[in-house]
């Protein structure tokens, strides 16, 4: 195995960024589910994405800014 490369997985992994993207990443799935139940089907990821993107980003961000973060 290569240290260097996982040294630089172990760095991705636990940057703010990527975190970031994880937290985003769940809540448009969590997005994608209630919309298919509310519509009887699977309306697909990138339908959500927008959706959420459209609705719901702006204040997610604005409320996860004002949280203090963990150490």
């Amino acid at each position: 195995m290569n240290p260097q490369k996982t040294d630089g997985n172990d760095l991705v992994k636990n940057s703010v960024l990527y975190k970031e993207f994880l937290a985003e990443r769940e809540e448009i799935l969590r997005h994608k589910w209630i919309e298919s139940e509310k519509a009887g089907r699977d309306i697909g990821f990138e339908r959500a994405l927008l959706d959420w993107i459209m609705r719901y980003r702006s204040g997610w961000r604005d409320d996860r800014s004002q949280r203090p973060r963990p150490a």
